[in-house]
C-alpha cells in the first residue's frame, strides 16, 4: 500500500507541509505555539527544511501511490550515533502502518550506513507515542524540561 522512498530536493517543500499539517494535531493537544515552542515542527519553514537537505540530511517520504503522506529524516555527526526525527505522517493516513513503514526505512539507511544508536526525542506526556516507540523496540533514556516548553522531553534510544 505504501511505498518510502529517498525525497529529493525538489520533493522538500512539500515534506515541510507534511511536516507542518502533521505536527498540528500535536500543538493543539499540548498547548504548543510558536511563543512557548517555536521550533515545533508546526512552525517549519521551508527554508529550514532546505537548509537541512543542504546539510546532508536523509529524509525519506511515505506515499500512497503517488501522493506523499509521511516523511522522516535522519541525522548523523559522527557515524555511529543517529537521529530520528520529524516522523510525520498526514492525520488521515495514520494507524495504517506508515509510520512504522517509515522506521523501518530510516533503521535500514542507519544499519547500512554501519550506525550504532538511533535516538529519538518526544514529549513524554504524550503516552500513546512513548508507547508506539516502546513496541517498536527503543527504551526511555531520559527526560529533560526545557524553558517555556509546555511539555516535558523524553529521550529515546535503540542500539541498532
Amino acid at each position: 500500500m505504501y511505498n518510502v522512498k529517498e525525497i529529493t530536493r525538489d520533493e522538500v517543500p512539500a515534506s515541510a507541509e507534511i511536516i507542518r499539517q502533521s505536527f498540528r494535531t500535536v500543538a493543539d493537544e499540548f498547548g504548543i505555539n510558536e511563543e512557548n515552542t517555536p521550533t515545533h515542527g508546526t512552525f517549519l519553514k521551508d527554508e529550514k527544511l532546505l537548509e537541512n537537505f543542504d546539510r546532508g540530511i536523509k529524509m525519506f517520504g511515505l506515499f500512497e501511490w503517488e501522493k506523499q503522506v509521511g516523511f522522516v529524516a535522519v541525522e548523523t555527526r559522527d557515524g555511529e550515533n543517529y537521529y530520528v526525527e520529524k516522523l510525520a505522517v498526514l492525520p488521515g493516513y495514520r494507524h495504517r502502518r506508515g509510520g512504522k513503514d517509515l522506521m523501518k526505512a530510516a533503521e535500514e539507511y542507519i544499519r547500512n550506513e554501519g550506525g550504532k544508536l538511533i535516538s529519538i526525542g518526544i514529549i513524554y506526556e504524550n503516552k500513546v507515542l512513548l508507547e508506539w516507540y516502546t513496541n517498536l523496540g527503543y527504551e526511555e533514556a531520559g527526560t529533560k524540561n526545557f524553558p517555556n516548553f509546555p511539555f516535558t522531553v523524553c529521550f529515546m534510544k535503540k542500539e541498532v
